[in-house]
């Protein structure tokens, strides 16, 4: 490998990188004012849970979440 296609490569290393970095802040820039957004409608703010933090569920609310997924897929499926 010469010297020309070393740069070349590390340079597309970094532009990769940088480029990722910027859709990745745009999109959560995005998000976030979706949700500031709908807040302001009156609709409610879901704040971000951290992964550690997560409170148990009780059965109950395992199966309410699981009815709550098939309702949604089974609206899915009926509007095609």
């Amino acid at each position: 490998m010469n010297l020309n296609q070393v740069i070349n490569m590390v340079v597309r290393i970094l532009m990769r990188k940088a480029i990722h970095k910027g859709v990745n802040a745009g999109i959560g820039a995005a998000s976030d004012f979706s949700r500031r957004r709908n807040a302001a409608k009156g609709g409610a703010e879901q704040p971000r849970q951290n992964a550690g933090n997560q409170p148990q569920l009780t059965e109950q609310q395992r199966q309410a979440k699981r009815a709550v997924k098939m309702a949604s897929r089974a609206s899915r499926i009926t509007k095609l």
